[in-house]
């Protein structure tokens, strides 16, 4: 695991490292579509291929996801959602009433694309 800001630049220098190691990740999860590709380019520079040596999973679901190259399966995030509910909540608090709940849960989707693929039992005979 590593932390880095939701950035390409910093997510590309990280995943080198993590693959670099000495028991590199069969699979990533980035927190960001940015970070995911990020991911996507190290695995590139490494000589790895998406998915069948490295599956690439990533959180958000904008644009970017869609055209990456191979496109990234992702969590979608309901921006249009999230967008109302933080209006909202800026409007409570600005009428000096307090948010219903400290936490509010919405709902996301997976969305299934060529970054990740299921592992097939390897034949023994």
């Amino acid at each position: 695991m590593r932390s880095t800001d939701f950035d390409f630049e910093e997510s590309l220098i990280a995943s080198l490292q993590i693959l670099r190691s000495d028991d590199p990740p069969t699979a990533v999860f980035a927190a960001s579509d940015a970070q995911a590709l990020g991911v996507l380019e190290a695995a590139r520079q490494h000589g790895l291929r998406v998915p069948e040596n490295l599956a690439v999973m990533s959180f958000d679901d904008t644009l970017v996801a869609a055209m990456a190259c191979p496109p990234l399966s992702a969590v979608r995030q309901p921006f249009e959602e999230l967008g109302a509910e933080a209006t909202r909540v800026l409007v409570q608090l600005t009428e000096g009433r307090p948010p219903a709940s400290p936490r509010i849960e919405l709902a996301t989707e997976l969305v299934l694309r060529t970054s990740t693929s299921v592992r097939r039992p390897v034949d023994m005979e």
